[in-house]
């Protein structure tokens, strides 16, 4: 049966690796996962202990759960709910932009709600009841290193980040621009269920409003502290008796561009060839990795590119 005839089978295909993992490989793998699953555990403690249970709302599919958890009274716990909310937004995706979703996203999704569901049945009460301010910085500093953590380990949590694809496919505008509107959207919307469904006065329901965008900024803050500019990119200068393999690699792998350099060793007057590719700076570990486990022995120098523009990269303004 051909793969157009079996699409799950095809669904499948496009999800996983499409090549056999080396021992390193897997090793790297597994450790990625336990990683990213500890991170989840985190993520899904500071939104409970500090975030929830202090009646704060954050941003994103769980800043949505929040509301309604708070909105029906408590009986919708925000695990589920995020659960449901994230699998529908999956299913679109597939829908409009195929199968674009690595595992990982799928993993995040349902582990981080079951993390939430799990930290809420045991966790009644705010850790900081008469300080919603430190709990807000507490909550969105935790946050914001779990998610950063999960993102150096190629991990995602779904939700709104799967909007901003759909948004991007058919409009011109940043994907961080378009989670950021969707944040602003849902902490504001607080207000309202503040306000008008649980009876809170104006001044209290703008303080909620005003706590959520306090975790929102240290979350941002901290992301971008922990993956250190992802959308900063690096250029890197490889030397290497592999330069074929290694540049198979940054092009079939990392689907990045390579140039070879003709050049010649002053001492040993041997020819040989350099590379040169531009990457982002959260891919560069991984090719790092990846050149090790093919050189050990290869010469790499990175240094930082305080402006790429071209495809894959910034567009020019």
């Amino acid at each position: 049966m051909s793969e157009q005839a079996n699409p799950k089978k095809s669904f499948w295909k496009e999800l996983l690796p499409t090549k056999p993992l080396d021992k390193k490989q897997i090793k790297r793998e597994v450790k990625s996962y336990i990683v990213i699953t500890l991170c989840l555990c985190l993520y899904a403690l500071a939104l409970v202990m500090f975030i929830i249970n202090s009646n704060i709302v954050s941003g994103g599919v769980n800043g949505v759960s929040t509301l309604l958890y708070y909105a029906t009274g408590h009986t919708i716990p925000v695990g589920i709910s995020a659960f449901i909310i994230n699998g529908v937004l999956l299913l679109i995706g597939f829908k409009i932009l195929g199968n674009a979703f690595g595992f990982k996203t799928i993993w995040a999704i349902f582990f981080l709600s079951f993390f939430v569901t799990l930290w809420q049945g045991i966790i009644k009460q705010p850790v900081l009841d008469q300080d919603p301010f430190l709990s807000a910085v507490i909550g969105g500093a935790l946050i914001g290193l779990s998610i950063g953590t999960a993102f150096n380990y190629g991990g995602s949590t779904g939700g709104t980040d799967i909007v901003a694809l759909i948004v991007t496919k058919f409009h011109n505008i940043s994907p961080g621009r378009v989670i950021l509107y969707c944040d602003l959207c849902i902490i504001s919307s607080s207000f309202i269920v503040f306000y008008y469904f649980l009876g809170k006065t104006p001044e209290e329901s703008l303080r909620v409003v005003l706590y959520g965008f306090v975790v929102m900024m240290v979350t941002s803050y901290t992301i971008d502290l922990i993956v250190m500019g992802a959308q900063s990119s690096v250029q890197m200068l490889i030397s290497s008796r592999k330069h074929e393999e290694i540049a198979d690699m940054i092009s079939n792998e990392m689907h990045r561009g390579v140039t070879l350099l003709d050049a010649q060793g002053h001492y040993s007057k041997e020819k040989s060839e350099v590379l040169l590719a531009v990457v982002r700076k959260y891919e560069m570990q991984d090719v790092l990795r990846r050149i090790r486990d093919i050189d050990p022995d290869a010469f790499t120098s990175v240094t930082k590119a305080t402006g790429v523009y071209g495809k894959g990269f910034q567009a020019f303004k």
